[in-house]
């Protein structure tokens, strides 16, 4: 592991790093690792709380995470696992985030959990929307979010149309017109967190495999430009904690 931050900055009152990489040495140590990682935080507020909250994200790389966490013995009838965005698609498709999170995740220990997919049949953009909304009212325990070749993350993606509108948005949730971003490919009607939406979450996990993520990331660090690289939204939390990277090769 790599801590970006020096442990003599919490007993100097300096600034607590704002984001802490894990490096493993494969795809099980890093799979685990991060499973672990997940199901502890759970765990440390189901002892706080009758529920606990997970936001998870879609894509090619966090399948395996999902499948290790759920055979974690977790009392899953009370954890709440809803999405860090969606491609405006039923949850039935299999290019939805809702289907790889019910395919992976919703299985073994996990299957008792209560899942709040993003769409459904009849219901508009406008309505899923506020129904998110209404779901984040209660604060998430932890969040997984991974990162495309061009620094997106969640359904955020560089000079997409209204990038301001959402950027200073104060819903947890909005709407999102990627027309034109190349990231977006085919699905570029969405639902997504917003900046407002991610700083409000305590603990936040980025999840990176290949030397070409890793160099995208420290690129985005160097860079600090938000707009080019949305990715550098999970760095923030209204919490002051910072943002657990797990990486392999």
């Amino acid at each position: 592991m790599v801590d970006a931050g020096s442990p003599a900055s919490a007993r100097t009152n300096m600034p607590v790093a704002r984001h802490v990489l894990h490096v493993h040495p494969n795809r099980e140590v890093w799979t685990w690792a991060a499973a672990v990682s997940i199901a502890a935080d759970l765990r440390r507020d189901l002892t706080l709380q009758p529920r606990a909250r997970l936001l998870l994200s879609g894509g090619t790389t966090p399948g395996p995470v999902y499948h290790a966490l759920s055979q974690a013995p977790l009392d899953w009838e009370r954890v709440d696992v809803g999405l860090v965005d969606e491609r405006w698609l039923l949850p039935d498709d299999p290019e939805s985030n809702a289907w790889l999170v019910r395919h992976e995740l919703l299985q073994d220990h996990a299957a008792p959990a209560h899942f709040e997919p993003m769409t459904q049949a009849g219901r508009n953009i406008e309505g899923a929307v506020a129904t998110a909304n209404a779901h984040a009212r209660r604060e998430a325990t932890v969040a997984v979010f991974g990162m495309g070749d061009d620094g997106h993350t969640a359904s955020l993606f560089p000079a997409m149309n209204d990038f301001e509108r959402v950027m200073k948005s104060q819903r947890d949730y909005v709407a999102i017109d990627a027309s034109g971003c190349p990231g977006a490919r085919e699905w570029p009607r969405r639902i997504s967190l917003t900046p407002h939406g991610i700083a409000r979450i305590p603990h936040r996990l980025l999840l990176l495999h290949g030397e070409r993520k890793r160099a995208v990331f420290e690129q985005a660090l160097v860079s600090g430009d938000l707009e080019r690289w949305p990715v550098l939204t999970t760095l923030d939390s209204d919490h002051g904690t910072p943002l657990h990277v797990h990486w392999y090769e």
